[in-house]
């Protein structure tokens, strides 16, 4: 026959709000307070564990959103996708629900609050599947050119194409004709040309 182990009295009397803390050899406890009570995944375990009637673990709740923030951050948008489209079926329903509440009321002005409320949710509806349908479908974004400067500036966005001149050269007084041949003076000095220091680095 087995025996039943028994809760410890930590099990037993840790409340389920009560959160863990993790305190590394290199910080003090105020500081390592600050950094568990500000991680998101905190602050909405704690939401949602006041809001559900302290029937489920905060720490446990953490765990699970740091999964599910984890899964985000390595790319896997489903999670996000279907909470998106739950929360707009919600959303949908309450729009019908103050709708039709509305509809029976006798009064104007109780009758104006029902619809100013549906009109909410509708409007909020339509924010959230428009926001599932950017992230199913991002814009494509062209952009312009942008020139950023704090002074003057000029931009070319296009070389002018050249037109052929009249060439008004005279001529070249170092060439004698002899015999009906052409004589380059070769008693001048030559242009010397420079050394490429971009190739000759290369060799």
């Amino acid at each position: 026959m087995g025996t039943k182990k028994r809760p410890t009295t930590e099990t037993a009397t840790k409340p389920k709000n009560a959160v863990e803390v993790c305190q590394q050899h290199d910080e003090t406890e105020d500081t390592a307070m600050a950094r568990t009570l500000t991680k998101p995944e905190i602050q909405a375990a704690g939401t949602i564990q006041q809001w559900q009637g302290n029937i489920t673990d905060v720490n446990a709740l953490a765990d699970e959103l740091a999964l599910q923030i984890e899964s985000v951050n390595n790319g896997n948008m489903k999670r996000p996708e279907a909470m998106l489209l739950s929360q707009a079926h919600t959303l949908d329903e309450l729009f019908n629900n103050l709708a039709r509440r509305a509809k029976n009321q006798e009064y104007m002005r109780n009758i104006e609050t029902y619809l100013r409320l549906a009109l909410k949710a509708q409007s909020q509806c339509r924010a959230t599947l428009e926001t599932l349908a950017a992230i199913k479908n991002p814009p494509v974004i062209f952009a312009k050119q942008a020139n950023i400067s704090s002074g003057h500036q000029q931009v070319n966005n296009g070389i002018p194409p050249t037109h052929a001149g009249k060439n008004n050269f005279s001529p070249n007084e170092l060439l004698e004709a002899q015999n009906g041949s052409a004589i380059l003076d070769s008693g001048t000095t030559g242009t010397t040309i420079a050394e490429n220091k971009a190739m000759a680095a290369l060799e």
